[in-house]
């Protein structure tokens, strides 16, 4: 399980570490589940993408699917499915 394990990071110690969990994980075979605000992680790493608003799955991808979204398309599905804006500038901008 990773919490949220970039989040206080500069961008280079964030990749770098980034980079070293994809090893890791790779190496050994290990199933991983990252929790991260940051959307653009999300969309470049792991083969699935589960977004949760309020405490409940909205959104679900995996695979092929998962592969082809951009983070444009990943926030008109936030509008979509909760009809409303993504508040966080944070998570678009990390």
């Amino acid at each position: 399980m990773l919490d949220e394990h970039t989040a206080a990071l500069d961008p280079a110690r964030a990749e770098l570490i980034t980079n070293l969990t994809e090893k890791v994980v790779k190496q050994s075979g290990l199933t991983t589940i990252m929790v991260t605000h940051n959307m653009q992680q999300a969309l470049d790493l792991g083969s699935r993408l589960i977004m949760m608003d309020k405490g409940q799955i909205i959104f679900d991808v995996r695979g092929e699917a998962k592969q082809k979204l951009s983070l444009e398309d990943l926030l008109h599905e936030f509008r979509r499915i909760r009809g409303k804006q993504f508040e966080s500038d944070r998570a678009i901008l990390s």
